[in-house]
């Protein structure tokens, strides 16, 4: 009995890790972007215009991983980086004409549908599932691994 229950958790597990990764490929085929790379652009659109502090404290990236993944925006013409009139030490993000394109082509990320799952749940069921993947990753010995609240396989700042 015990052998089953531990080979369908397996099983659960391998299924979210090849969720991941397929969702990454969808992405990556419709846009040439990792889902960090879709995240760092739909957090600069949502804001207009934007620092790379602000977007990185909005998504609970590192300021080092944000300024990684603007510079492939900005490479491939998706944001545009450039000083603050008013204050010479801040540079400003925007999204280009090809980065709200690329933006509406977009399918939607892995955790934007978890998320919008997930906060339907009753309260009770939100905490059952939150302690059971804390355990889970302690069980893996990954409870000191820092992870931004994105569902990737791969590290966050890869290139495409």
């Amino acid at each position: 009995m015990n052998n089953e229950i531990t080979t369908s958790a397996l099983r659960a597990i391998r299924r979210i890790l090849r969720a991941a990764d397929l969702n990454g490929r969808m992405l990556s085929g419709a846009t040439g972007l990792t889902p960090s790379q879709l995240m760092v652009l739909q957090e600069i659109e949502r804001r207009g215009e934007t620092t790379p502090s602000a977007v990185a404290a909005a998504l609970q990236f590192s300021q080092a991983t944000v300024t990684n993944i603007v510079d492939r925006l900005v490479e491939g013409d998706l944001a545009t980086r450039q000083r603050s009139e008013r204050d010479k030490r801040q540079m400003i993000l925007r999204v280009t004409p090809r980065g709200q394109d690329v933006l509406f082509q977009a399918p939607d990320l892995l955790q934007q549908r978890f998320r919008g799952r997930f906060e339907e749940l009753p309260a009770w069921e939100q905490a059952m599932i939150l302690a059971a993947l804390e355990r889970l990753s302690d069980l893996l010995e990954a409870g000191d691994i820092d992870a931004a609240p994105l569902i990737d396989a791969g590290v966050i700042d890869r290139s495409r």
